[in-house]
């Protein structure tokens, strides 16, 4: 499977992303499997969500291939497609459980707004990021929102349109990764151990008024 998914007895889910041969690149599948897999992690009352990948970089963003055929679709599908992953930034956005997410290699385009969308981002000292949609000719419309709460809009617009890719220690700075570590699951069982000593009552209840919810419907921008 592209997207695994796995809960363990202490109630913590986690979601893996599985396509290495393509660097974890998703398309309109991958974005229903993954929020299908945050909807069993809800039902499964999960404590916390880990999203993670396998290969060597997180996620390549959307798949060029996948993005390539949109050029035949009506306007009705392309927009059908843009509140498909919208509707994932916003499920993970708004999820009631923490969202740890683990990141090697790069992160480009839309992978980065999962990482916007969550609550605690782990990165390896080798991580790379860069919103690369203008080179292709698009916009980062639908993780934008979520991005610009993140980092701020100064830094948002700056790196919306140069497309320039920037290191985990700037990633850092910019509120777009917490922790820097090369041992993922250690760091990861940390926080983990972290958050299971806490109420989780108390974390849902913390996690209700979060000042970055994005609420839907609405219409990206056009590309």
């Amino acid at each position: 499977m592209s997207v695994a998914y796995q809960i363990d007895s202490n109630r913590c889910a986690t979601i893996t992303l599985d396509r290495p041969q393509t660097h974890n690149a998703f398309d309109d599948v991958i974005i229903q499997m993954l929020i299908d897999a945050i909807n069993q992690a809800h039902s499964d009352n999960a404590r916390a969500l880990i999203l993670n990948s396998n290969g060597k970089h997180f996620s390549a963003g959307a798949d060029l291939t996948w993005m390539k055929s949109m050029v035949n679709n009506t306007e009705q599908e392309n927009f059908d497609d843009s509140m498909q992953l919208a509707t994932l930034m916003h499920n993970l956005n708004s999820a009631q459980m923490p969202v740890i997410t683990l990141i090697q290699g790069a992160t480009y385009g839309g992978a980065v707004g999962l990482a916007a969308c969550s609550d605690i981002v782990i990165a390896t000292s080798k991580a790379s990021f860069c919103f690369s949609e203008v080179r292709i000719g698009l916009i980062p419309a639908v993780i934008s929102p979520y991005v610009i709460a993140a980092i701020g809009e100064s830094q948002a617009r700056r790196y919306f349109l140069t497309a320039e890719a920037f290191d985990v220690t700037t990633a850092e700075k910019l509120n777009l990764v917490h922790i820097i570590s090369d041992d993922l699951n250690d760091a990861k069982h940390q926080v983990l151990n972290q958050i299971l000593n806490n109420s989780p009552k108390a974390i849902k209840k913390a996690k209700s008024p979060n000042p970055r919810r994005i609420e839907l419907p609405y219409r990206p921008a056009a590309n």
